[in-house]
């Protein structure tokens, strides 16, 4: 009997509005969380930066036996999952860094995360029995193949690289905000993390004046759920 709960994968270029679609789609989708699996990705290098590991050599790294010896654990707070490290709360502004980022676009490129997938889809699977799950990640494909729709936003450099400047409230220079954008799609594109399958749906947000409108584009290919009204 196939689960009458979906999930919707939201993956996409770096800067394009993932998290803020995300979180739009709350509002539409009834029964809907936001399992944000990048931050776990994420509070793994921020463990590591934290504890002075970033020296140890990062092909050695398995990211899940990272997140065990941190004590990292992912609860459901407001409709959101957030992350806990030894305990405390590891706050969002640590999270999406710009230094925390690079380093998740480097880690990620060189570590064993086959068993962090695998803790992944048992999660994505425990939330999935009681809710509709909007999950924003990265390689979805690979670590959910089960997931019932899979999108992947895009817009300009120019344009990311202005919500990005904005997001940063205007204190990195935007030509400093694009080089790093640029790198990141590098090391993205690189490790896989970009790659359009026969399931992806590519909703280009460039000229979207609002993440409303945005979100708009993404909810008009969503059939199989019940709607807010």
């Amino acid at each position: 009997m196939e689960n009458r709960n979906i999930v919707i994968g939201i993956e996409g270029t770096v800067g394009a509005g993932k998290t803020s679609i995300c979180r739009q789609l709350l509002g539409k989708v009834e029964n809907s969380i936001i399992l944000h699996g990048g931050n776990i990705y994420r509070a793994i290098v921020y463990g590591i930066m934290q504890t002075h590991k970033n020296n140890i050599e990062l092909r050695n790294i398995d990211a899940f036996e990272i997140m065990e010896q941190l004590e990292i654990d992912i609860r459901l707070e407001n409709r959101e999952t957030v992350v806990y490290m030894k305990g405390k709360k590891v706050q969002e502004k640590d999270l999406q860094s710009d230094k925390t980022s690079m380093s998740v676009s480097k880690v990620s490129n060189v570590a064993n995360n086959k068993k962090l997938y695998q803790f992944g889809k048992k999660l994505i699977d425990e939330f999935r029995k009681k809710y509709n799950v909007i999950l924003s990640s990265r390689d979805i494909m690979k670590m959910y193949p089960d997931v019932t729709y899979h999108f992947f936003i895009d817009a300009s450099i120019d344009e990311r690289t202005n919500r990005k400047y904005i997001q940063y409230n205007k204190e990195i220079e935007k030509d400093t905000i694009r080089k790093m954008i640029e790198e990141r799609d590098k090391l993205q594109e690189k490790t896989g993390y970009y790659k359009i399958y026969p399931e992806t749906k590519i909703i280009d947000v460039t000229n979207c004046k609002t993440i409303e409108e945005s979100t708009e584009k993404v909810f008009q290919n969503i059939e199989r759920v019940p709607c807010v009204k």
